[in-house]
């Protein structure tokens, strides 16, 4: 409990930095990789998934259902008992919306590696986003109200985040449109939007880090646990749920993956601009910046885990549902 105070007396005195060019730089990332991801999304695609639409179903069902409560829960379990209310809420409110963004472009190519229906998953990944102008304020407006009760000093601005997210979301109907009239370019933007998602996460671990060193060697275990569980517990209880509903193992690696790995870019985004010129922002971004560092070593370990359990079991299976 000592330490853990520590902890937040760190934390409070001193805040970490984002510098205004890497403010630029990330908001310049999060467009690519927004185009990026509309780009592909294929008329093929789509009409595949409206054909066979349990999948999408079920993964819309696991993104905006599982995982904002999973954040919730995570953090009334894990930060709460901890820490006063007081000292963590802005740590707290960062879980919360990292639980609530959609799914992001990195889904995409574990999905490839671990052998699961990629059409699927793009077509996933550009759904969610879609529904989250509408689902992630309605999340956080939710579990918001939840952890902090009428009176508390946490002030949600769900209408910076609606606006915020309706901006962004732009780039990824222009990358649709693209798409849709000139293949070969779309293509191109889709490649890149993959590669800037993982160079987003090369940059966090070439700046962030190292200047934030002291603030990671000092944070305790339970957020930790609240940034890797996010991921991990995700991906766990969506591929256990596909599962239980006998969805075709391909398609429950996808949802699987889809749901656990959630847009670590953009919920940065959308710190910056909604909660901009906030003395206390590093503390709301603790939370998404540690899910962003960690989540590529969560889903590399799942994918190994994918390839080796569960290849073999879908050659049993003719149809896929």
């Amino acid at each position: 409990m000592i330490d853990s105070l520590i902890f937040v007396a760190e934390v409070v005195a001193e805040p970490t930095v984002v510098t205004p060019f890497e403010e630029a730089l990330l908001a310049g990332l999060v467009f690519v990789i927004m185009f990026g991801l509309g780009a592909g999304l294929t008329p093929r695609d789509f009409r595949l998934s409206l054909r066979r639409p349990w999948g999408l179903i079920i993964g819309w069902v696991t993104q905006f259902g599982f995982m904002p409560l999973l954040s919730y829960l995570l953090v009334v379990t894990l930060l709460f008992p901890f820490f006063p209310l007081k000292d963590v809420a802005l740590i707290a409110l960062g879980a919360l919306l990292m639980g609530s963004v959609p799914a992001g472009t990195t889904s995409n190519i574990f999905t490839y590696f671990s052998k699961g229906n990629l059409a699927l998953s793009v077509v996933m990944t550009t759904n969610s986003t879609l529904w989250a102008i509408i689902m992630t304020p309605l999340m956080i407006w939710i579990y918001g109200g939840a952890l902090f009760p009428p009176g508390s000093d946490v002030e949600i601005p769900t209408r910076n985040i609606v606006v915020t997210l309706a901006i962004l979301l732009i780039p990824v109907v222009c990358g649709m449109l693209i798409r849709r009239y000139s293949a070969n370019t779309g293509a191109v933007l889709e490649l890149m939007g993959g590669f800037f998602g993982l160079f987003f996460i090369v940059f966090l671990m070439a700046t962030w880090v190292p200047r934030n060193w002291d603030l990671l060697m000092s944070t305790t275990w339970n957020v930790y646990v609240v940034a890797i569980g996010l991921g991990l517990f995700g991906i766990t209880l969506a591929y256990l749920f596909a599962k239980a509903l006998r969805l075709h193992p391909m398609n429950a690696r996808t949802v699987a993956l889809e749901t656990g790995i959630q847009n670590g870019p953009l919920a940065i985004a959308i710190v910056l601009v909604t909660f901009r010129g906030n003395p206390d922002i590093d503390q709301i971004l603790l939370i998404p910046a540690l899910y962003s560092l960690f989540i590529v070593i969560v889903s590399t370990f799942v994918t190994f885990f994918f390839r080796r359990a569960n290849v073999a079991e879908e050659q049993k299976i003719p149809n896929l549902l």
